[in-house]
């Protein structure tokens, strides 16, 4: 609940200037499209209990869970199946990015708190800061790992979102999705889940999967930053 607060109030305090060469305001999500808030609703709900439920099947345990990853990465795929059927152009998600990424560094605190009943602590560790949830097992507190990760993501987004930096304003959905799968896929090796393919987990493979639509749609974007630049140069 309360990573739902800040992700709100964050939306709220955070506005998203008009990129540097462009006519338009960027649209509320809800301007997109009538359909979009839907669209984005279901694939993450999907994505979030189909990627949670199949890990812990992998990894050997009944039961249905839920993923933040595959959340993102089902909400990406109702919102691109809609632009793709509806021939929206152009990155939609810039004012999701400060609020997902203060979801998840205070979401994953809470994981944190939840201890072994979560299923997101990380494996034995010799470390100082390992910690024990109750096992009597010092392990990696990966929960933490991610949430200062996305916390000086945020940072660093506000500061260039302030700034007016025409890169971020035109990729920066991408940049985030590419810095959170980059982040997660190094923290999997350090989880005790199930493996897919050699040390891989299914988080480890829906990572790379994220990373390339990343680089990919992000790289679609650059013909319209480097236009953007030039026409804001002096």
């Amino acid at each position: 609940m309360l990573a739902l607060v800040a992700a709100l109030a964050v939306y709220r305090w955070l506005p998203i200037p008009t990129p540097p060469g462009s006519l338009q305001a960027t649209p509320q999500p809800w301007q997109v499209h009538p359909l979009y808030i839907a669209s984005a609703s279901l694939g993450a709900t999907a994505g979030a209990y189909l990627i949670g439920s199949a890990n812990l099947w992998l990894t050997g345990i009944p039961g249905i869970a839920r993923s933040i990853e595959g959340a993102l990465a089902g909400a990406i795929v109702g919102v691109e199946i809609l632009k793709a059927i509806t021939g929206i152009r152009g990155s939609t998600g810039l004012r999701f990015v400060a609020p997902l990424a203060a979801a998840i560094a205070i979401g994953r605190i809470g994981c944190f708190l939840a201890g072994l009943d979560d299923m997101t602590y990380g494996t034995p560790t010799s470390l100082p800061w390992g910690v024990d949830f109750g096992d009597a097992i010092q392990r990696h507190p990966v929960q933490l790992y991610e949430s200062i990760t996305m916390a000086v993501f945020l940072a660093v987004f506000v500061a260039l979102v302030r700034r007016g930096n025409a890169p971020v304003l035109r990729t920066g959905f991408y940049l985030f999705v590419g810095v959170y799968a980059a982040q997660r896929f190094l923290w999997e090796f350090l989880k005790p889940y199930g493996t897919v393919v050699g040390p891989f987990n299914l988080f480890h493979l829906l990572s790379l999967a994220l990373i390339a639509y990343a680089l990919l749609f992000a790289r679609r974007e650059a013909p319209r930053t480097c236009r953007t630049l030039v026409r804001s140069s002096p």
